[in-house]
């Protein structure tokens, strides 16, 4: 099993004619030059099924034209379903897409000004100068590999235009929803498992194993990354982010997880910067604006701890980028309960909480009864309800929050929280021995 990177080969199949009436063997063209091409760059060639389904492509083709990191379009002849899929995927890929023609080629006039690599062919359409051509073709895929830039016209041409994310709004899901290698998956699920230090070790092992980060498939990679996010291996996430394939580090998902690593292992300000450059690249988002708070957050507790006046004006800078987040997407609790949380830290009488935490619990509790409910929906539940100051109704909420707990960092940040508005109940002289007990059981389960 492969786990290399995959460049999507469309083209026509066969013997086609030309506007000459020229047959051409593309078969060949793909045996001789294109499939040997993408070899030599580290990748795998992936041919389209020419077959369709009552003519229209089927799932598994939109799937690799917006999914495969890399592809070749052959406009030799006006091919429609060519055509088509090339315009599809330049709708949803800025960049890595090679066009190649025959070098008499005459192209149609919206895609004749578009940068495409001309091969020789011989009178009978056969290729000609065949290791040529496929040294021309690795070296263009090599430039694609190393720059990524856009070679999309509507990226190029249309100011302001943002192609669709094609990545999955969370990163858990994500790891849930990729197809690859069973044994794989395996490996990575048991090294996760194994205690901290070894689980890390285990990581390593795989990610030796696949040799050069740079040509493995992406859901391989972002597997690998995730994995070690689950063993709070930082350094681990951010050597393996800047070893990544150009195009893949530019991904919303693996912009998102870089800002995470680096804030985790003390450099927030690098943290910051990941995080406004994606907001100013592809738009608001819960979840970078979740990512961006808590990057203020960690400012705000270390400024507390030294006795730093500016400590409330990084607390007021979380809570904003918290409520931002929340308010690009109602569903998602997990930026509106850190609002709540913090707000409620640095203000318990701010009005902002009776309003704003039945809102949160709303989300979440739609989202249990939708199911696909996760560890922090339970979390959100437990947190609310110690802010609220109903911890018997927390205490009821925790079982199933550790019943879904999947990666132990997840339960101490949790008990972060916990503790903080521990500290606060503390100071204001009430009971806390529930909450001890909440904290403790949430420790407990850290790794």
């Amino acid at each position: 099993m492969s786990y290399r990177a995959i460049c999507f080969v469309i083209m026509p199949f066969g013997r086609k004619p030309d506007m000459s009436g020229r047959e051409i063997d593309f078969d060949l063209i793909y045996r001789d030059i294109i499939e040997p091409a993408i070899g030599d760059v580290g990748f795998d060639a992936v041919r389209a099924d020419e077959e369709v389904n009552a003519g229209l492509i089927h799932k598994a083709m939109y799937e690799r034209l917006m999914l495969s990191e890399y592809a070749v379009a052959d406009l030799t002849v006006f091919n429609p379903n060519v055509y088509y899929e090339l315009g599809v995927r330049h709708a949803v890929r800025p960049q890595t897409t090679v066009l190649i023609s025959a070098d008499e080629s005459r192209l149609p006039f919206d895609v004749g000004h578009l940068r495409t690599l001309p091969y020789r062919l011989d009178e009978k359409g056969r290729p000609k100068d065949a290791a040529g051509a496929r040294a021309a073709l690795a070296k263009r895929l090599e430039d694609c590999k190393q720059h990524g830039e856009p070679d999309s016209p509507l990226s190029k041409l249309l100011d302001g235009f943002k192609p669709a994310e094609v990545e999955h709004s969370k990163t858990d899901i994500f790891r849930q929803k990729v197809t690859y290698s069973q044994d794989l998956k395996s490996k990575l699920r048991k090294a996760r498992a194994l205690e901290r230090g070894k689980n890390v070790a285990a990581l390593d092992a795989v990610k030796t194993e696949l040799g050069d980060i740079g040509t493995v498939e992406a859901g391989v990679v972002i597997d690998l990354l995730l994995s070690y996010r689950a063993a709070g291996a930082w350094d681990r996430m951010i050597d393996l982010y800047r070893a990544m394939d150009p195009v893949l580090q530019k991904s919303v998902l693996a912009r998102e997880q870089y800002a995470f690593a680096l804030n985790r292992a003390g450099h927030g300000e690098d943290a910051e910067i990941v995080l406004q450059e994606l907001l100013e690249d592809r738009g608001p988002s819960s979840e970078t604006y979740g990512l961006l708070g808590r990057v203020y957050k960690d400012r705000w507790e270390a400024a507390k701890k030294a006795g730093d006046l500016a400590a409330s004006g990084w607390a007021e800078k979380a809570i904003e980028a918290y409520l931002k987040g929340f308010e690009v997407d109602w569903r998602d609790a997990y930026p509106g309960v850190n609002a709540v949380t913090l707000i409620a830290l640095t203000d318990p009488e701010d009005e902002r909480i009776t309003r704003l935490a039945p809102v949160v619990r709303y989300a979440v509790e739609r989202k249990i009864e939708r199911g696909g409910a996760d560890y922090w929906d339970y979390a959100t539940l437990v947190e609310l309800a110690v802010i609220a100051g109903q911890l018997g109704e927390a205490v009821r909420s925790l079982p199933k929050a550790l019943a879904n707990l999947d990666e132990g960092w997840k339960a101490e940040t949790t008990a972060r929280n916990l503790s903080l508005i521990g500290d606060a109940r503390r100071g204001a002289g009430k009971d806390d021995a529930q909450l001890s007990k909440i904290i403790a059981a949430l420790e407990a389960r850290v790794k």
